[in-house]
């Protein structure tokens, strides 16, 4: 204490970055790919999209309500608005209303604030809620439909939509189709080779573009691409979780793929398939399920791409971003723990460094 003046606190690290600011920029990077599948999939995805966000946003409510925690600061943070975005953009764009509703509460309730709200949950709540459905929906959330965008002869109408999501009205089979995951992984297993599956599915240019059949937002792998380094160069996110994960997926499928190309998809496929340029950008890079050093988010983001080309090529589900996710969430501590950031004037074993001129 100075004459005078108190010390009524230790500094504090500035950023101009708060958690409402950092959900929006996200969302903004998120819009592109979105809008993309809005287009794509019509009017059923656009529910879909809207009854999954609200659904987030009421189930934090109704959990801070019940904790007695101020809805202004918390709700309104956008955590709970960009969850349900996130988990929106995975489901199958033309699934019932109450897939997205059980989503959420996934999501929220049992994802995020059991464990104590934002900043406190170990695994990321979209992810939970992916992997949950996958599992206990196994139907519903690998039914898929082929792109029909506005005009087309097969694109459904506002009314038609309202049936699709709300009045469980049955798929037409002209619309429906395997994803190119699901498809080349059916095919795979049956015994047929690269060579005469390919020809039958998408070139890359569709694949990158998102003309697949897919997720409500994962389709188009250049507009996620483009939003994820709009994302870098904004700083919220860094560039090291991003390009880990990308290059241990591209590593391990392209030393696949040059062992025997008759049966393992090229890096590029991996690449522009599924939920890989999603992941690497918008759900790997979580503050708070993801470690807390470079290195450490070096080796996660890596495990993460190796896990996913790994359930792709020898799991059950043909998509394997949200168990990698959720088995490197469960690492982080971990990964805290022994890999930590040099303290100033200390070695990396926490040891003080000598100082010149000390006669120690």
């Amino acid at each position: 204490m100075t004459a005078g003046h108190a010390i009524v606190s230790g500094p504090h690290a500035h950023s101009r970055l708060t958690v409402g600011s950092t959900m929006v920029m996200v969302m903004i990077c998120l819009l592109p790919a979105t809008g993309m599948g809005f287009y794509q999939f019509g009017w059923p995805a656009v529910l879909l999209f809207a009854v999954t966000v609200a659904s987030a946003a009421g189930f934090e409510a109704a959990c801070l309500l019940l904790a007695r925690r101020p809805l202004e600061r918390f709700l309104f943070d956008g955590s709970a608005v960009l969850t349900g975005w996130l988990l929106a953009m995975t489901l199958p764009p033309w699934a019932p209303w109450w897939v997205g509703v059980a989503g959420s509460f996934i999501a929220i309730v049992i994802g995020k604030q059991v464990f104590g709200g934002l900043g406190q949950n170990l695994f990321n709540p979209a992810m939970v809620a992916r992997a949950m459905l996958l599992i206990a929906l196994p139907v519903q959330m690998t039914t898929w439909v082929l792109p029909e965008p506005p005009g087309t002869a097969g694109a459904p109408g506002f009314h038609e939509a309202l049936a699709i999501t709300f009045g469980a009205a049955p798929q037409i089979d002209a619309y429906t189709g395997a994803s190119t995951l699901g498809f080349v992984t059916a095919q795979l297993d049956g015994g047929a080779t690269l060579e005469t599956i390919l020809p039958q599915t998408f070139s890359l240019h569709d694949l990158f573009i998102g003309h697949v059949a897919g997720s409500l937002g994962e389709t188009s792998a250049v507009l996620l691409l483009a939003g994820g380094i709009l994302l870098i160069l904004a700083r919220v996110v860094t560039w090291h979780i991003p390009v880990s994960v990308l290059g241990g997926a591209a590593a391990l499928s392209g030393a696949l793929w040059l062992a025997d190309p008759a049966h393992f998809p090229s890096p590029a496929w991996h690449l522009g398939s599924g939920a890989m340029m999603l992941c690497a950008f918008f759900i790997a890079t979580d503050y708070v399920t993801s470690p807390l050093t470079l290195t450490g988010q070096l080796i996660y983001g890596a495990a993460i791409g190796v896990l996913i080309v790994l359930i792709r090529t020898f799991g059950s589900f043909p998509e394997g971003a949200a168990f990698a996710v959720l088995l490197m969430n469960a690492c982080t501590p971990l990964l805290d723990t022994y890999i930590r950031p040099r303290i100033f004037g200390r070695d990396r074993r926490g040891k003080p460094l000598a100082i010149k001129g000390d006669k120690a």
